[in-house]
C-alpha cells in the first residue's frame, strides 16, 4: 500500500496545516516554546505520530519526511494502516486490546513514499485526556533497517553452527535406516519377495526424508510471515531433529500438551527459539536423563516449559544469560539465548529462566493468547 502525493491543492494544505496546529493546542503541546518544538522535530531520529480514536493521523513529527519521504501533511487525517504493510495490519489490530494502560512494541514494515517497505521498531501507547475523555495512540517509529541486518547475519551465522553441531547425530540417525533399505534391497536382490519389505523400506524412507527436511530448515533464512501456528506440530517438528543428538547422550525427549494451543507467529522463527532451548538442554546434560516439555494455556497466557535434568543454573549467572557472548560452554557463540530474546520480542513473548529445586533448570517461554 502507498499514498499518492497530493499536489495542486493549496486550500487543502493550508486547511491540514491549521488542522495540525489546531491539534497540538488541543494535546498541549503549544505550551512548549515553538524553538524548543522546532529544534525537537529537526533532531528527533524518530517518527513521533498521535493517532485518534477513528485511526487517524491528528500529529506526525517532521522526521516523516526523512524517514518515509512524506510531508506531515500528507499524512494528518489519512488512517494509520495506510503506511503499513498489508502483513501487519491484522497482527496490530488483533493484538490491541482495551487496557487503558495498553503499551505494545512490534517490529513490522512501514511504507515509503515510493511503495517500499522499510523494516522498524514501533512502541505503542495509549493515552486518555482526563479533561475530554478522548482516548489517543501515541507511536515512536524507529528505522532499524541496519540494526535488521546485523541481526540476521547473526541468526544465520548461528543457525548454521547448530547444523554442524548436529551433524554427527543426524549422520548416525540416517545410517541406520540406510543399513535396512541395503538388506532388504539384497533379500529382494536374492528374489526373495514379500509385501511388507516394501512398507518397511518406505517407512525407513520417510524416516530420512523427515529427518532431512528439518536439518535443511536450519539452513534457510527465517521468514517474516505470521498466521495462527499449533505449538505442538512445531515442537514434533523439533524434536524430529534434535532427537538423534540427544539418543547420543542417552537422553530421553518427552512432550506432553493438549494439542490444542495455537500462537500467532513466524512458524520458522518460533521454530528456532525452540531448537535454542531444547539443544541447551541437551549440552547441559552430560549424565542422560529425560528432557520434559509441558505445554499449558490460561485466559491471558500459552506457556512451553523445557525442562532438564543437567546441574542447573548458578544464581550469580543467571542474570547474565541472554546477553551477547557470555556463555558457558567452551564452544558456544553465546548468541543462541539472545537470538532467542530477540525473537520472542517480536512476538509479544518473553523468556523465564530458574534452577529447579532438586536437578536442572527450567526455561519457560510465555506467548501472549491470540486475540
Amino acid at each position: 500500500m502507498r499514498y499518492e502525493k497530493e499536489t495542486g491543492n493549496t486550500d487543502k494544505s493550508i486547511h491540514l496545516a491549521e488542522m495540525q496546529q489546531e491539534q497540538r493546542k488541543n494535546l498541549q503541546l503549544s505550551s512548549l516554546p515553538a524553538s524548543m518544538l522546532t529544534w525537537i522535530e529537526e533532531n528527533c531520529h524518530d517518527i513521533i505520530s498521535v493517532i485518534d480514536e477513528d485511526g487517524l493521523f491528528i500529529y506526525i513529527s517532521k522526521s516523516v519526511e526523512r524517514i518515509l519521504g512524506y510531508q506531515p501533511s500528507q499524512l494528518i487525517g489519512k488512517p494509520w494502516y495506510k503506511v503499513i504493510s498489508s502483513e501487519d495490519i491484522d497482527y496490530i489490530k488483533e493484538s490491541c486490546n482495551p487496557d487503558p494502560l495498553m503499551k505494545l512494541f512490534y517490529q513490522l514494515n512501514v511504507i515509503n513514499s515510493d511503495g517500499k517497505s522499510i523494516w522498524s521498531s514501533c512502541t505503542l501507547t495509549k493515552l486518555k485526556d482526563s479533561k475530554t475523555g478522548r482516548t489517543f495512540y501515541i507511536s515512536i517509529v524507529a528505522d532499524i533497517r541496519d540494526k535488521k541486518e546485523v541481526e540476521e547475519i547473526m541468526i544465520q551465522s548461528e543457525k548454521m553452527s547448530v547444523a554442524g553441531q548436529l551433524a554427527a547425530g543426524i549422520a548416525h540417525e540416517i545410517r541406520n535406516p540406510l543399513t535396512s533399505l541395503k538388506g532388504f534391497l539384497q533379500l529382494l536382490q536374492a528374489g526373495v519377495r514379500k509385501e511388507e519389505y516394501y512398507n518397511i523400506m518406505i517407512e525407513e524412507i520417510e524416516k530420512m526424508e523427515t529427518i532431512t527436511s528439518e536439518l535443511l530448515f536450519i539452513s534457510k533464512p527465517l521468514t517474516e510471515t505470521k498466521q495462527l501456528e499449533s505449538i505442538e506440530s512445531m515442537i514434533h517438528d523439533v524434536i524430529v531433529l534434535l532427537r538423534p543428538q540427544a539418543k547420543m547422550k542417552s537422553i530421553h525427549i518427552e512432550y506432553n500438551g493438549s494439542g490444542k494451543e495455537k500462537i500467532y507467529c513466524d512458524r520458522s522463527q518460533i521454530k528456532q527459539v525452540l531448537i535454542n532451548l531444547i539443544k541447551n538442554a541437551i549440552e547441559a546434560m552430560d549424565q542422560g536423563g529425560t528432557i520434559r516439555i509441558f505445554t499449558s494455556s490460561s485466559d491471558s497466557h500459552i506457556d512451553v516449559s523445557i525442562i532438564d535434568e543437567g546441574p542447573g543454573i548458578p544464581q550469580d549467572i543467571i542474570h547474565k544469560l541472554g546477553e551477547p557472548f557470555f556463555t558457558t560452554k567452551q564452544s558456544g557463540t553465546g548468541l543462541g539465548l539472545m537470538i532467542t530474546k530477540q525473537i520472542l520480542e517480536r512476538h509479544q513473548a518473553f523468556l523465564e529462566m530458574k534452577a529447579n529445586e532438586q536437578i536442572g533448570s527450567t526455561f519457560r517461554i510465555i506467548f501472549p493468547v491470540p486475540a
